[in-house]
C-alpha cells in the first residue's frame, strides 16, 4: 500500500472560514467589487479572447499595463498565478539543497510552509514587542549564519507594521542573500523600492492585484527584479502559468490608473477611521493592545481574542483570529461604523 511522505502525510488543505456574513473583513480583500465601467470593458476584452488557444506565456499586455501603472520597466516584471505560485517557485528554484533560508516572525505564514515543501532549512528572526524588525540585527543574523535568501512582507501582513525605503536598501546593500521584499500591501504606503529594482542583482519584489486593486479573483502576482533574475523566473515558471481571462482583465484593471488612485485614498481613510476607533477603544483598556498599521487591516492584541471574535461572529460580522491578537480589515465606511460599534458593545458589557 503505497504510503504519504514524512513531509506531506500530515497536512490538511487550507480551509477558509466557511458560511455566509453580512461583513467579512477577516481576508484583506478589498470591500468592494470593481465597478460597472471596468467590467463592461471586461466584457468587450472577453470576446477578443481565443478560447481555443493557449494564453501568452510571457503575459506581454498585461505585463506592460502593470508596468506602466508603476513606471517601471516590463523587462523586471514576471506575471504569476497569484503571489504564491511566484514564492513557491522562487524559493524551489532559487535554492538548492543545503541552501539557508530565513523568515522574520510573525508574518505571512506561507513563505515557512513552502519552504518545508523544497526541503530547505529554514531559520526565524524574531522582531520586537511592537512587531518591528531591528534592520541591523537581522543584516548581521544573514552574514553570521550565511543565508542565501531572506524572505518578508513589508508592510507586514499580518501586523501591518513596515520597514522605511532607507531600512530596506541598507538590508539590500549590506547581504550577499538575495532579499525578497512582498509589497502586496505596499500599495497603501509610501515606502517602496519598486523604483531600485535595476540598482540590485539581489533583489525581487512581489506585487498582488488581491489588495487595493480589488481583483483577488483573477490570481494575480508580479515578481519585479533585474533583468538578469526575471530572465531566470521566466525560464522555471511553467509556460501558461497565467490564463487568457486573468492577462486580459488585469490588463483593463491597471490601465484605469485614476480609478485606483482614488481607490488608494479611500481605502487608507477607512483604515485610518478604524485604527483611530480602535485605539479610542483601547484607551481605557488595560488588556487591549492596538498596533499602527500602514496596510490596509488593522493588528491587535487582547486576552479576549476568541471571545470578541465569536461576539463578532455572531453579529455576522467575521475578522481574523491569530491566537491572542486579532487581524481586522478596513471594510467600507458603513463596515468599519459595524465592527466599532460591536467593539464597543463587546467591552461596555
Amino acid at each position: 500500500m503505497y504510503q504519504l511522505n514524512d513531509k506531506i502525510k500530515n497536512l490538511v488543505p487550507y480551509e477558509p472560514i466557511s458560511g455566509t456574513y453580512d461583513i467579512r473583513l477577516d481576508a484583506n480583500e478589498c470591500p468592494v467589487n470593481l465597478p460597472d465601467d471596468i467590467r463592461a470593458q471586461f466584457h468587450k476584452r472577453l470576446d477578443e479572447i481565443s478560447f481555443n488557444r493557449y494564453p501568452d506565456p510571457l503575459a506581454e499586455r498585461l505585463v506592460n499595463s502593470f508596468a506602466e501603472y508603476y513606471n517601471i520597466d516590463p523587462e523586471c516584471v514576471t506575471a504569476g498565478n497569484g503571489s504564491d505560485e511566484l514564492i513557491f517557485l522562487i524559493e524551489s528554484a532559487f535554492l538548492q539543497k543545503g541552501d539557508k533560508m530565513l523568515v522574520v516572525a510573525p508574518d505571512f505564514s506561507m513563505y515557512n510552509f513552502y519552504s518545508s515543501i523544497c526541503e530547505v532549512e529554514c531559520d526565524s528572526f524574531i522582531k520586537n514587542e511592537n512587531l518591528d524588525i531591528d534592520v541591523d540585527a537581522l543584516i548581521e543574523k544573514i552574514n553570521r549564519d550565511k543565508i542565501d535568501m531572506v524572505i518578508f512582507s513589508n508592510p507586514c501582513n499580518p501586523t501591518g507594521r513596515g520597514i522605511t525605503r532607507a531600512q530596506a536598501e541598507k538590508l539590500v546593500s549590506s547581504v550577499k542573500a538575495l532579499v525578497i521584499l512582498d509589497e502586496a500591501y505596499m500599495d497603501f504606503w509610501t515606502e517602496s523600492l519598486l523604483d531600485k529594482i535595476g540598482d540590485y542583482s539581489n533583489l525581487i519584489i512581489f506585487r498582488t492585484a488581491s489588495k487595493l486593486v480589488g481583483a483577488a479573483a483573477l490570481r494575480l502576482g508580479f515578481a519585479v527584479a533585474d533583468p538578469t533574475i526575471s530572465r531566470a523566473i521566466k525560464a522555471v515558471k511553467s509556460p501558461y502559468n497565467v490564463n487568457s481571462v486573468s492577462q486580459a482583465f488585469g490588463e483593463v484593471v491597471y490601465k484605469n490608473k485614476d480609478f485606483l488612485q482614488n481607490r488608494q485614498k479611500n481605502i487608507v481613510n477607512n483604515k485610518n477611521i478604524l485604527y483611530n476607533g480602535l485605539v479610542e477603544i483601547a484607551e481605557s483598556r488595560q488588556d487591549l493592545k492596538v498596533f499602527e498599521s500602514v496596510a490596509n487591516f488593522v493588528f491587535m492584541k487582547t486576552d479576549c481574542s476568541r471571545e470578541i471574535w465569536e461576539y463578532l461572529k455572531a453579529k455576522s460580522i467575521v475578522v481574523r483570529l491569530m491566537g491572542e491578537y486579532l487581524r481586522i480589515t478596513a471594510g467600507t465606511e458603513h463596515e468599519v461604523d459595524a465592527v466599532l460599534n460591536a467593539l464597543r458593545e463587546f467591552f461596555s458589557r
